[in-house]
């Protein structure tokens, strides 16, 4: 395989992962911002436990998809295995 293309992969896997790392971010911090401030919330929904389990469901995945997408553009970059099988 030539180089040129191995190099244009490596980006793109980056890059790919650079998109996950900040969706996973907004989503922690929309989860932050739901459990600290829900009453912009409670229009959209009714009752309020199903408001708090929400805000701690997008904390988590965020949270998640972050740690994820971290590992991912590190181990894009340095080329290594493990880091991207993870």
């Amino acid at each position: 395989v030539p180089m040129a293309v191995l190099s244009c992969m490596k980006y793109l896997m980056f890059i790919f992962n650079m998109l996950v790392f900040a969706g996973g971010t907004c989503l922690a911090g929309m989860g932050v911002w739901v459990a600290v401030d829900p009453a912009g919330f409670q229009d959209i929904v009714a009752t309020r436990a199903v408001l708090s389990v929400g805000a701690w469901l997008l904390l988590a995945v965020g949270i998640a998809l972050s740690l994820l997408g971290f590992l991912g553009c590190c181990g894009a970059l340095r080329r290594s295995r493990p880091l991207l099988l993870l």
